[in-house]
C-alpha cells in the first residue's frame, strides 16, 4: 500500500505544481508524477531537518515543504524533458 499511496501522491503534487508553475509544461504525466513522488520524498527530509516532519494534526509545514520541493523538481524536469526529448517533439 506503500507504494500506491507514493504514485497517489505524487500524482496529486505533481499536477498541483504544474499548476502553480507559470507558463505552459510540455512533460508528460508520468514524469509529473515522477517529480511529484521526488518531491514528496525531498520535503518529508526538509522537514525532518527542521523538525516538522510529525506534528498533532495536520501537519502543514511537512507538505508545504512537499509542495514546494514538487514544484522546484517539476519545474527541472520540464526544463530537462525539453532540453532532451521534447525539442524532437517540437519539429514534428
Amino acid at each position: 500500500m506503500g507504494w500506491l499511496w507514493a504514485i497517489i501522491v505524487g500524482f496529486v503534487l505533481g499536477l498541483i505544481a504544474k499548476a502553480i508553475i507559470p507558463g505552459k509544461q510540455h512533460s508528460p504525466i508520468w514524469l509529473t508524477t515522477i517529480c511529484g513522488i521526488l518531491g514528496a520524498i525531498v520535503g518529508n527530509a526538509i522537514a525532518r531537518a527542521a523538525g516538522v516532519e510529525a506534528t498533532s494534526g495536520i501537519d502543514w509545514w511537512r507538505h508545504l515543504f512537499q509542495l514546494v520541493a514538487a514544484i522546484v523538481i517539476v519545474a527541472l524536469g520540464d526544463m530537462a524533458y525539453m532540453a532532451t526529448l521534447g525539442r524532437n517533439k517540437e519539429r514534428t
